[in-house]
This record gives structure tokens, sequence and C-alpha cells, in this order.
């Protein structure tokens, strides 16, 4: 977490009053003390509402959570900060990654580009472009802005994660795995690189190793559905459908919400695919017909969900369902089995 204290105790156009909070604010985000340093910024807002700094503040704060539900909270303090005062580069870095989180990389790739104009060599900013026009579609160039991101800061950890998904984008998979493997002898690892990683050794099966990741995972934040869909994969893979289904009920516990983006989209019908993977697996062709259709809710042409619902309803003696899945399946589009997360 980046630390705006030096250079919020010296800001003039906020009051005293509020820059107290706002240390306080910036201290709390340096400890993790998230849900803290959001009632320091609010109180800090509440003094001085024209203050840019501390809307920005505010919305790192919000991000801190790392709740769905606060993203939106988040890009509108983001936003009010940058409208009071265009010059706060990091406020734009902060929106690009709400923007990517939502699934915006053209909106997060203009956000970058005004803050390299005023910072050319800031290793976050060149690292996010990077992961922005992989998003776009453009993996080869995300290398290119990764390398200088490494040029410009050899020790930035995450670099290695946003490198490894071009690599994966790219079908190099070796590259991928050598990029996370470096990254994870980190002391600051967070859980994305475990469960990337942890994806890659499932398709090789390696196991044992897989389930060790995603268990670190699970254990830096416990509230992280990723996690636990991630153990489910892995649990599926070999034919434990009862150890993947306890752990989709820790990915999508009741009452459970998500933001509206995107990938959040994604994950749910990915945790959908996966228990009907572990119903169909235990016998249960009726829950394993639902949540295959829940799935196809979230996402209409996945070819995999078609594909398994055809065989279901073949098994039941309905050609008809059968045929018609059977022949979505050809016009879907293919699974995707690595993991991918926002950082």
């Amino acid at each position: 977490m980046l630390s705006w204290l030096p250079w919020l105790l010296f800001w003039p156009q906020t009051n005293s009053e509020a820059l107290l909070r706002l240390k306080a604010c910036s201290e709390n985000l340096q400890k993790n003390q998230a849900q803290q340093a959001v009632r320091e910024c609010k109180q800090a807002v509440g003094l001085d509402g024209q203050s840019g700094p501390a809307h920005m503040l505010l919305g790192q704060a919000y991000l801190a959570l790392r709740s769905a539900g606060m993203i939106a909270e988040a890009k509108a303090e983001l936003q009010q900060a940058l409208d009071l005062d265009p010059t706060l580069v990091w406020g734009r870095f902060y929106l690009a990654k709400v923007y990517l989180d939502i699934g915006r990389p053209d909106k997060a790739k203009g956000e970058l580009e005004q803050a390299l104009q005023t910072r050319p060599g800031v290793a976050h900013f060149l690292s996010l472009m990077g992961e922005a026009e992989r998003k776009l579609g453009n993996p080869e160039a995300a290398l290119v802005w990764h390398r200088k991101a490494l040029a410009a800061d050899p020790k930035m950890n995450t670099v290695h994660y946003y490198a490894a998904l071009a690599y994966i984008d790219l079908k190099k998979e070796d590259e991928a795995i050598a990029e996370l493997e470096a990254s994870i002898q980190s002391p600051y690892v967070v859980p994305e690189l475990y469960l990337t990683l942890g994806s890659l050794y499932v398709q090789r099966k390696r196991y044992r190793e897989a389930e060790d990741l995603c268990l670190k995972a699970v254990a830096l934040d416990p509230e992280r559905s990723e996690s636990y869909l991630n153990l489910a994969q892995l649990y599926n893979a070999q034919g434990m459908s009862s150890k993947a289904l306890d752990a989709l009920r820790l990915a999508l516990p009741p009452g459970k919400t998500f933001a509206t983006s995107p990938y959040y989209q994604k994950l749910q019908a990915d945790i959908h695919f996966e228990l009907g993977r572990a119903y169909a697996a235990k016998g249960n062709p009726r829950e394993a017909i639902a949540a295959y259709l829940r799935c196809l809710s979230l996402d209409v042409d996945r070819a995999a969900a078609h594909r398994k619902l055809a065989a279901l309803y073949q098994a039941q003696g309905d050609a008809v369902h059968a045929a018609e899945q059977a022949a979505l399946a050809e016009v879907g589009k293919p699974e995707v089995a690595v993991f991918a997360a926002p950082l």
C-alpha cells in the first residue's frame, strides 16, 4: 500500500484539522486497518470537502476494504479528487485500477496516459499500462510495458504477475510459471499470485503443490471467493467432488454479493460451473443441470457448460434438450482454465 503521508503533511490547500485525520488514515492504511482508515478519511472530507487529496485517500481506503460493493464508492471519490485537482497523478493510477476491475481497460489506458505525461518513469504506472494493454487484447505490447516497469524498479513484484498473465494469453505457460515462481519468493505476496500459479500447476497435474498454494491464498484473505473456487477446481480435477462442494459453499455463501462487472460475472459463472461438475460426479443430475443453467445465465456462450448439459440430458433420455445444447456448444466459446484476478 502506497503512503501519501509525506506530501499530505505539506499540502497547503487542505486545512490543518483535515490533515490530522488524513495522517491517521494513511497510518491505518500502512497497518492494513482499512475500516479505521475509511472512518478517518470520511472525517477529513467532512472537515474539508474541497480537498482533492482527502477525496483521493478516501477512494484508496475504500479500495483497501477489498469489497466488491465498495468499488463504486471508490470510483466516485477518486473522480471527485481529480475534478478538484487534475494534477493528482496517483488519483489517476487508482482510478485506472478501478476501471480495470469493472472491465473498462480503455478508460484505464486513458487515465494512465495522462499520468505518464506528468510522471513518465513511475514503475506502477508503466506496469498498470501493460495490464490495460493486455486486457485490450495486446499481450505483446503489455510485455513491453512490463519490461519498462522492471527497468524502473527491479524489485516491483506485481510486475511478474501481470507479465505472467500476458504470457498466458500468448499460450507461453512455461514463461508464465517462471515469472510467478520468481514472484512468490518475495515477502510481499498477494493471493492472486498463488492462485494463478496454482491454476497452472493444476493443468500440469501438480496437484499437491497447487493445493498448498491455494491454502496459502486462503490464509492471506479468507473472504476471497476466488481462493475457494480454485480449490474446487483442484478437487474436481481429482474426482474429489465432496471436497469441491465444501469449497464452493465457502466461495458462494448465502447472502454473498458481487459488484456488477464482467470479472465478477465470470467469477460467479465459474463457481456454478464447478458446482455442476461436482454434482454430476456425485450422481446428482438435477442439481448439476440447475448449476450449469445458472452458469449459462451468467455466461451464455460457454461451450463447456452446453456440452455438460447435453450429456446430462442425453443420460436422462431427453434427446430434444440434449440436441439443443449440443448445437449451442458448437457456437460457444472455449473454457478458460487459468485464474486471472485484478490486483
